[in-house]
């Protein structure tokens, strides 16, 4: 079960596993659990091997299944490690968690982790169920400067960003540390927008505060007269910039404010934050297509373990219906 601080991960872990991300932290995971995303309970599965660590921080769903501890902020789930040895170090975490669970959901798993992780609980005595479950858009930036990015971008965005900002009509604020009163207009934006109920605010905010103390928070906002009408959350870190909330008020489209402060923050990340990569998070959204150059899917992995009587007919039903599935 959950422990103290010595109990933690790594914040070092994460860049051990790839490039660093706010959903690789302890913070990140003890966050979700105050605020009563650990389900029943959380719990830390551990595994060692050759003097490496490995750490997946989880949440009890039911007494037999075991889930990723995540919410619908995270953009994936993805083992910590301390040390190079992976995959031995994650198979021992696997094969010490069926003492545990009869079930483990993992979910969302990024196309470069699936098969590591799928092999891994393979390795450990688990069936597998690994298949694709939503979409992820990101830009890769390779050697681009910032205008070459932009003249790779579509026409007719790039067409509507220098005709709004000619007319002048739209003001943009970029903020590199969070402001009380500044979220507050995020927050009235949010409520004016287009989008469904903010599904936890109060998280939302904390993760906020807590990336502009660690110097990653970025945030801009658009007024039109003084009113603000588009706010956009972003953090940056380790060479990767992560769009988390965007949201404008309906009757602004004609000023395109939202498109503007894209925009801007684009060209802030890119010029002054010196980001390789850009992160727009789960989804397919249709607009995401005109910032981001590369689309991969994200993964489901349903795992059942054999020694124990309560996962023989969820895995059963999960693997006929996958079957089913299949063309003829």
């Amino acid at each position: 079960m959950h422990g103290n601080g010595e109990d933690h991960a790594n914040d070092d872990a994460a860049k051990a596993a790839g490039f660093a991300s706010p959903f690789d932290r302890a913070e990140w995971f003890d966050l979700l659990a105050a605020h009563g995303f650990a389900g029943r309970g959380r719990v830390d599965a551990r595994g060692t091997a050759h003097e490496t660590g490995a750490l997946l921080p989880l949440r009890i769903e039911t007494p037999d299944h075991l889930a990723g501890l995540t919410n619908w902020y995270s953009f994936a789930i993805r083992p910590l490690y301390t040390g190079p040895n992976h995959g031995a170090a994650l198979t021992g975490l696997f094969r010490n968690l069926r003492k545990q669970a009869a079930r483990l959901t993992l979910y969302p798993v990024r196309d470069e982790e699936q098969e590591a992780i799928s092999a891994a609980l393979r390795s450990a005595g688990w069936w597998v169920k690994a298949a694709p479950a939503g979409d992820r858009h990101w830009l890769d930036l390779a050697d681009m400067d910032h205008d070459a990015w932009w003249a790779s971008r579509p026409g007719a965005l790039r067409n509507t960003v220098q005709r709004k900002a000619k007319k002048g009509i739209v003001d943009i604020q970029l903020l590199t540390e969070f402001d009380p009163g500044s979220w507050a207009a995020y927050e009235q934006i949010y409520a004016a927008s287009w989008k469904p109920e903010e599904g936890h605010p109060a998280l939302l905010r904390a993760l906020a505060e807590s990336e502009s103390a660690r110097g990653t928070f970025r945030m801009g906002i658009a007024r039109i007269e003084g009113v603000p009408v588009a706010a956009q959350f972003w953090t940056v870190e380790d060479g990767t910039a992560f769009i988390h909330k965007l949201a404008h008020v309906e009757d602004s489209l004609k000023a395109s404010p939202g498109t503007l402060l894209s925009a801007a923050l684009f060209r802030h990340v890119i010029e002054i934050d010196r980001v390789s990569r850009i992160d727009f998070g789960t989804g397919n959204d249709a607009y995401k297509l005109d910032w981001m150059n590369r689309h991969d899917p994200l993964w489901r992995i349903e795992a059942f373990n054999p020694s124990r009587v309560a996962a023989w007919g969820p895995a059963f039903k999960a693997f006929a219906h996958s079957m089913l599935r299949k063309d003829p």
